[in-house]
């Protein structure tokens, strides 16, 4: 694959992570269901590393954690590494032990995703911030919600992998 066709494949899966970003930080957080919204980004790292393997899950998942560090308050820099390490092990575990299909996809989608409320449900208590209640009535809903938006982008990032995926512009 020459350096052209491997910037022409990151560029158009950007272009698919474009959509997901602007209905995650614009569409979705106005109309809540539940009082809450979905996190759709950590869905598209875990279902591009799902489909491209470990190596291209990493780099995915930096540049969606960088763009999510970026993109929203709060941030500490942490999700940068976290999303780059998530997206090697999803990767890794789809080449080595799960199928690259959307039953893996899923999978790995809901283990990041619980992974990602888990922490913010212990930040939380750490800080004081709510009760364990509390903060569950918030995750246990957005986790659900969020996985309920695996097959949108997982149909997303496999069409994009069906065109520009692997080494098919090699």
């Amino acid at each position: 694959m020459t350096r052209r066709d491997l910037i022409h494949k990151w560029l158009v899966y950007a272009m698919g992570l474009l959509p997901l970003w602007l209905l995650d930080d614009y569409i979705l957080p106005r109309y809540p269901l539940f009082g809450v919204t979905p996190m759709l980004l950590p869905v598209a790292a875990a279902a591009v590393a799902v489909l491209e393997g470990a190596y291209a899950g990493a780099g995915f998942g930096m540049a969606v954690g960088l763009l999510w560090e970026l993109a929203y308050p709060g941030g500490f820099g942490g999700l940068v590494l976290g999303m780059a390490l998530a997206g090697m092990a999803i990767g890794a575990l789809s080449q080595y032990a799960l199928s690259q299909s959307f039953p893996g996809c899923l999978l790995c989608s809901a283990a990041i995703l619980a992974l990602l409320d888990l922490l913010r449900v212990l930040r939380g208590l750490i800080t004081h911030a709510a009760s364990l209640p509390a903060l569950l009535q918030v995750a246990v809903p957005e986790f659900l919600y969020s996985l309920a938006w695996t097959p949108v982008v997982y149909l997303l990032f496999r069409a994009i992998f069906r065109r520009v995926g692997g080494t098919k512009l090699a």
